[in-house]
Formats: structure tokens, C-alpha cells, sequence
């Protein structure tokens, strides 16, 4: 290794400096003391391959922040002779750095010397900074200066030099770190001979050191009042006052002259805060507690009040417009009429002209004869019924189907269903025929009952029932039957009892789509679906393709492409009415929650007309989903006959 001066500009950072990136580090620590001296330590480099115009091209191997920050430097000096008009020298400030010269190595002993002397260095303690800056200061150096050589703020130049004011021995042990440095700031308020007292307490075992905060309560006999906390004007008080010599906290020596001032300040700002308007100004005393809880917010103009919670330590905290929650509450009651005088009471509120107990009987005996009086109006009972199911009540909540979905996919293909655009069109004509147009997507659901919550608009039971009355029962009852799609809940045995009660078939409203052949993943299934579509044939050729192919041979035979026959209204087995599987494994809710609906006994619902029960038996006709050789989880039902019509009047909303 030689030691040699290199020009910045033959130098670079070479990709096995630790330190290397892209962006250049952060040199603003150093960046003062190279402005001030310079790079006092060589950087470690290595001769590089790349060749170089002012001869030999060197990497760093360690020293990359030293480089960038001498780079500043150079760049500075650069701007500030080219402002007075020098000549340019590349010779001149900056423009060399001591390179202690590595001989030509492998990568791996390039990358242990940067790691070895990044990591040997050692910050030096607070301790050493001290005598350092001690020193200095003796020559005659300001505490500016030698923060900007150090490229350290004034504030840590005199944290350091706080140090001289303490005992040899507290120095030893914050270097030692046997005292830490919450309890040597306070130790720097001490005198010479309270350090002494607590170095003694330090050496006897049977005493207890104060440390930390309990140290200050320690030095100012408990009664530590910071200065911050003053009301008045601290350097005119005369009172004496002794600071930390960090420069942060300073501390009023006696605590009983320092209450003397602050309550005369408290009872000037309390005169003061009453000639601004406030009704009452009240001061908590320090063995007293200001419990926000007990609190109510209150405007001046209503009587709130000021509270000024004097603290034990001398802060005063100002709580503007407060009453205590009872007198707020009288307040209240009373409206306008009761208000709060200025020593803490209320002027009673006026008396209602019921009691609670009055009230809940009138409510009660007028609610009893109001249900009743309904039972002789079925028609306006339909129509409340209705209002309720649409705007809820305090016993009524009722909520459409969210129709979640997690697949982007699947929410296009219900939303450019058949069947979801009729059902949105009928919602359209019934968000009209209620004046509720250009409002939320759905009819129910809002919870806005008696129309006291924001937005409510429109949506109370009242104005829906004023809405209603006026309409035809045929138009009342397509509201109902809006209402009772949006409610009715998805993959539930109420959907099995009402296919067939319609007489619904599936084909009518839906057809396979991409989202639902890219969901189907059993080969069995697929295989299933391929001998419905295609015929057996077909499935036998191909029972030993990849699913991928069977869905486009689905694909091919719905679609009618290739020269194949199209197929025609075919559904799935589970989406039948009534739904079967493709296999004995089962897991097809849809099949299990026909079985439910037609499991139990009060399930089994006669015809109208006490005629014949009619059969459902498993394999019937029923576009495609009878399962093959009759295996079907279906269930021997009966299902009574229904008129789906509006019946006579036959009225129909009008979009």
C-alpha cells in the first residue's frame, strides 16, 4: 500500500464500496469539517482497468461519502472563483484527495477492506467531546465556529460543554454509562454541593440515588416549576431562576414566590376572559382535577363557561365553553328559556306539561286504538306494510340482496343479464311512481325510518305512505313485488319454492357465458355437460381431453360454430328447477337447498283448489337437467298451482 494524491476526477466509486448505489449518500454531517479542513483521512482505492485522459483510473474501495462531499466542496469553490474573476486551477482546494493505494486485488478483498474500514471506526463519546471542545474553546474558539468545523448544531456544542459543570466522578460514570442522559441534564442544574450530596447517596447502600425525573424533585425539594409555565413576565419578576446548562429547561429555585405572581396572573387573565363575554370564568385549583368527561361542550352564547385548570407543576390549561353535563342537560330541557347564571347554577326549566310516565300511557292506549282501527282498512295496511318494508323502523329492517361478488367477471355477466335488466327497469318505474327518482340504485334498504336522518329526504314512512294511498292496489302491489325481489335472499330454499310455483324455466333468462364455463373446473362435470350438448358419442371421443378443450367443445356446440347443430336452451343441472348434480359427491348448494325446502312436513304445500298433488319426481322434463338414469337428489314434493297475474284492475305502473 502507498500513499498518493489522486485528482477527483480519475477517481470513482468502485461496485464493491459498500456504500455504492446510483444516488450519491448523504454527506451532510461531513460536509462542514471538509469545508472547514478538508478530507483529513486518506480514502482506500485500487488502480482501475478503465483507461483515464489525465493517466491512471483508481475506484474507491472505501471513502465514498469523503469523495462525494469533497466533490461539493470542489463544485463550491469552482462557483466562488469563477465569481471573482480567477482563473481556473483544477490544482487548487479540493481538487487532490490522499489515496492510500491498494495493490490490485480480487473483488472479495476489495469488499472486506470497505467493510473493515467502515466498521472500525468508532464514534467518540460525549465525554471526549467535552475535553475536545474544552480545549478549543481555551484557544479561543466560539461555540459557532466549532459547530460548523463539526458540522454540529450550537445547541450539541453545548450539551457537550454542559459536562464541565459536573464533578469528575458523574463524568467518569456517564462515560462508563452508569448514570444515563436524562439524569446528567439534571445533574447539570445541581451545585457543587448537591452533586456532592448525591454522589453520597450514590456510595451508600442504604440509601436510595434519585434518577431521572425523580432527580429534579430531588434538587428543587419537589417543587420543580419550569419557566415555560409562567404567566407574567419571568425576567422581570426578580425572582431567580436556575437553568440546565444544555440550554433547554430553566426552573424557578423557590416555588412559593413563583405562586404568588402566577395567582395574580390567573386572576388577570380570569378578569379578562369575562370582560371578552363569557358568563363565568371558574379556576381548578391544583389538589383539584379538571375530568373532561364530566364536561359537556358549550357555546358562550348558551352559557358555557371558561375553566382554568391550575396543575401542580404551574401550568395553567385553558378549557373554553364547558358546563358540567347536568347543568347542560338542564339547559337542554329547558331550550331557550333556561339558561346558566354565573356561579354555576340554572335558572329552572320550564316544567312539561307530562310526565314521562303520563306520556308512555297516552302513546300506548293511542297506538293500541290506531292497530286496531287497521284491521277493518286491509288496503291502507298494504300500503304501510309497503312504507315500512322500504324505509324501516324501529322493529322494521329490512335489506336487499347484495349480490356480492368477488369476480369482476361475474358482476359483468350478471349485470348484462336478461333478467337483471328487466328487474332494473321495473326499478326505474317504481323509483318514479314514489318521487324517489335520481336517487340511490335500490328502492329498500336505506333505514331511514321516520326521515330524522341526513338524506333522508323523501325516504320517511310517512311520505312514502302518502305516496302510496293514492295509487291503484294493481300498481301498489307491483311495488310490493319490486320490493320483495330486492329482499329476497340469493342460494336459499325460498328460491326453490318459488321456481316452480311461477313456473319458471331457466332458459327463458339466462344462457352460458365465458364467466361461467371458465369457472367450472371438474372434468367429470364437463365431460357431463359435453354428452348434453354434443350427445354421448361426442363425450366418448373425447373423455380423455384436457377441460380446456372440453369447454370449447361446449363452446362450439351453444354457439353453433364449426358446422355443429346448435343447442338450444340448455342449462345446467344445477340451475334447473328443480336442480340436480352430475355427480353422487355432491356440494351443489343449490341441491341442497331444495332439499331443505322440501324436507320438512309444513313445507308440503296443498293447491288452492284442493286439487290432485302434483309430482315433481327426479328426472322429469326440465330443459336438460334431469340427471342421467334417474339419479336425482330431488325430493317427492307438492307445489300448489298459482295465478302470477295482477288479477282484476290489471293497473300497471307507468315509467
Amino acid at each position: 500500500m502507498k500513499l498518493e494524491f489522486i485528482a477527483l476526477g480519475n477517481l470513482s466509486v468502485s461496485k464493491s464500496n459498500m456504500r455504492y448505489a446510483r444516488k450519491a449518500p448523504d454527506v451532510s454531517d461531513i460536509l462542514p469539517t471538509v469545508r472547514a479542513r478538508g478530507v483529513l483521512q486518506p480514502i482506500l482505492v485500487r488502480p482501475s482497468g478503465e483507461p483515464s485522459e489525465d493517466g491512471q483510473h483508481y475506484e474507491i474501495v472505501a471513502g465514498c461519502r469523503r469523495f462525494h462531499a469533497a466533490l461539493i466542496v470542489d463544485r463550491e469553490r469552482e462557483v466562488t472563483r469563477k465569481g471573482a474573476g480567477e482563473p481556473d486551477s483544477p490544482d487548487s482546494g479540493a481538487a487532490m484527495l490522499a489515496c492510500a493505494v491498494l495493490d490490485e486485488a480480487d473483488d472479495a478483498s476489495a469488499v472486506e477492506a470497505s467493510l473493515i474500514e467502515n466498521i472500525a471506526r468508532l464514534d467518540p463519546d460525549e465525554v471526549s467531546r467535552w475535553a475536545c471542545f474544552t480545549r478549543l474553546v481555551k484557544q479561543g474558539r466560539g461555540i459557532a465556529e466549532i459547530g460548523a468545523t463539526f458540522g454540529l448544531p450550537d445547541l450539541a456544542v453545548r450539551r457537550a460543554l454542559a459536562l464541565g459543570n459536573l464533578l469528575p466522578r458523574i463524568r467518569d460514570m456517564y462515560r462508563r454509562e452508569e448514570i444515563d442522559l436524562v439524569t446528567i441534564r439534571h445533574l447539570t442544574l445541581a451545585s457543587k454541593s448537591q452533586q456532592k450530596a448525591w454522589l453520597a447517596l450514590v456510595d451508600d447502600p442504604d440509601a436510595y440515588a434519585p434518577r431521572g425525573h425523580q432527580l429534579k424533585s430531588f434538587l428543587f425539594n419537589g417543587a420543580a416549576i419550569s419557566t415555560r409555565y409562567a404567566l407574567f413576565a419571568v425576567e422581570a419578576s426578580g425572582l431567580a431562576v436556575v437553568s440546565d446548562l444544555f440550554g433547554e429547561d430553566a426552573y424557578f429555585v423557590e416555588a412559593e414566590p413563583f405562586w404568588a405572581l402566577q395567582n395574580a396572573a390567573i386572576e388577570q387573565r380570569r378578569s379578562a376572559l369575562i370582560d371578552a363575554g363569557w358568563s363565568d370564568v371558574a379556576i381548578v385549583p391544583p389538589e383539584e382535577h379538571f375530568r373532561s368527561w364530566e364536561y359537556e361542550k358549550t357555546a358562550k352564547r348558551k352559557g358555557g363557561r371558561v375553566y382554568l385548570d391550575v396543575r401542580s407543576s404551574g401550568e395553567v390549561v385553558v378549557h373554553e365553553g364547558y358546563l358540567l353535563r347536568k347543568e347542560a342537560a338542564r339547559l337542554e330541557r329547558g331550550g331557550d328559556q333556561g339558561t346558566i347564571d354565573g356561579d354555576g347554577g340554572g335558572n329552572k326549566p320550564v316544567r312539561a306539561e307530562l310526565t314521562s310516565l303520563t306520556q308512555t300511557y297516552v302513546d300506548l292506549h293511542r297506538h293500541a286504538a290506531v292497530r286496531t282501527e287497521l284491521l277493518g282498512s286491509p288496503r291502507l295496511a298494504l300500503r304501510l306494510l309497503v312504507a315500512h318494508v322500504i324505509a324501516g323502523s324501529a322493529l322494521w329492517r329490512v335489506q336487499p340482496e347484495p349480490q356480492s361478488v368477488k369476480s369482476d367477471a361475474l358482476r359483468q355477466s350478471l349485470d348484462e343479464s336478461r333478467a337483471e335488466a328487466v328487474f332494473n327497469a321495473k326499478r326505474r318505474e317504481v323509483l318514479g311512481a314514489l318521487g324517489l327518482v335520481g336517487d340511490d340504485s335500490t328502492v329498500t334498504g336505506r333505514g331511514y325510518g321516520y326521515g330524522h336522518a341526513k338524506g333522508a329526504a323523501g325516504r320517511s314512512i310517512c311520505h312514502l305512505l302518502a305516496r302510496l294511498v293514492p295509487l291503484p292496489d294493481a300498481d301498489v302491489l307491483d311495488i310490493l313485488a319490486l320490493v320483495m325481489g330486492e329482499t329476497l335472499a340469493a342460494g336459499t330454499p325460498e328460491i326453490e319454492v318459488l321456481g316452480p310455483m311461477l313456473g319458471l324455466s331457466m332458459a327463458d333468462w339466462w344462457q352460458a357465458d365465458d364467466a361461467f364455463l371458465e369457472g367450472l373446473r371438474d372434468r367429470e362435470v364437463l365431460l357431463a355437460m359435453v354428452a348434453e350438448v354434443a350427445g354421448e358419442q361426442i363425450a366418448a371421443a373425447n373423455a380423455k381431453e384436457k377441460g380446456k378443450t372440453l369447454k370449447g367443445i361446449i363452446r362450439a356446440h351453444l354457439a353453433g360454430e364449426g358446422g355443429r347443430t346448435k343447442k338450444e336452451g340448455w342449462v345446467p343441472r344445477w340451475m334447473a328447477f328443480p336442480p340436480t348434480a352430475y355427480t353422487p359427491r355432491g356440494g351443489v348448494g343449490t341441491v341442497a337447498a331444495h332439499a331443505r325446502a322440501f324436507s320438512a312436513p309444513e313445507a308440503e304445500m296443498q293447491t288452492q283448489d284442493g286439487a290432485e298433488e302434483a309430482e315433481l319426481a327426479p328426472g322429469s322434463e326440465n330443459d336438460g337437467s334431469a340427471a342421467p338414469n334417474g339419479d336425482s337428489l330431488g325430493t317427492s314434493v307438492t307445489v300448489p298451482e298459482f295465478d302470477s297475474g295482477t288479477g282484476e284492475g290489471g293497473g300497471r305502473l307507468a315509467a
